[in-house]
């Protein structure tokens, strides 16, 4: 599979594959599409930074590793312990990671040795990047994809569902929603009809927000706690 970098507008970097006529990230601005829909609306639009204990994102399609990146950042800033796990069939080579311009563009140099640190790990455990930040990484789909522990928060990043349509189904959310805790969320940059649909089947709460820039909406959605 051919993969391609790609400058963004904000000066990002993100990884095309032409054959899929796809992209990792917006080419509005890789940095500032992430910050927005999984930091913003996700992360800091869930309750994980307001619970006591740990908060666990699971993402889907570690890809670049900007969504890690930039939650390591955060757990920096906020003293959260985070354990991360994601999903990835397809990883990046360890050189394709090192070319990527996400801690120069940050202005955090200092995190660089950490960013790579994450592509370069063993695969299928738990890892320590940060005092604050665990990574672990799983060659598997969600449909078959194991977790010990429940879910808050889920950064619901795979490619769009034109390329690949089998990761946006309803068995899929329904999956995902069955490892997640009660009151825990999902956010995806996607606001297609039949993605809210898919997810509405499968239990989730669904909003639709303000999107990134060239985007006009985005989903949201929360496993709602059932009052008895």
């Amino acid at each position: 599979m051919q993969r391609k970098l790609l400058i963004t507008k904000d000066g990002s970097h993100t990884v095309s594959i032409p054959e899929m006529n796809v992209t990792y990230h917006s080419i509005h601005g890789a940095i500032q599409e992430s910050r927005h829909v999984f930091i913003e609306a996700g992360l800091h639009g869930s309750e994980c930074l307001q619970q006591s204990e740990p908060c666990r994102i699971l993402e889907m399609g570690f890809g670049t590793g900007l969504n890690a990146l930039l939650t390591l950042i955060e757990a920096e800033k906020t003293g959260k312990i985070i354990h991360y796990e994601t999903m990835e069939l397809y990883p990046l080579r360890e050189e394709e990671a090192r070319s990527l311009n996400y801690c120069r563009q940050l202005n955090r140099p200092d995190l660089q040795q950490a960013f790579e640190k994450m592509h370069s790990c063993n695969w299928e455990r738990e890892i320590v990047i940060s005092n604050n930040f665990t990574l672990k990484k799983s060659a598997s789909s969600p449909i078959n994809h194991l977790t010990n522990h429940l879910i808050n928060l889920i950064y619901f990043d795979a490619f769009a569902p034109a390329a690949q349509p089998e990761l946006w189904t309803k068995e899929v959310f329904e999956k995902l929603y069955s490892m997640m805790k009660p009151g825990g969320t999902l956010v995806t940059y996607c606001s297609k009809g039949n993605v809210r649909r898919a997810m509405q089947s499968a239990g989730f709460a669904v909003e639709k927000i303000p999107g990134p820039p060239g985007k006009r909406e985005m989903l949201r959605g929360r496993k709602v706690i059932q009052v008895i």
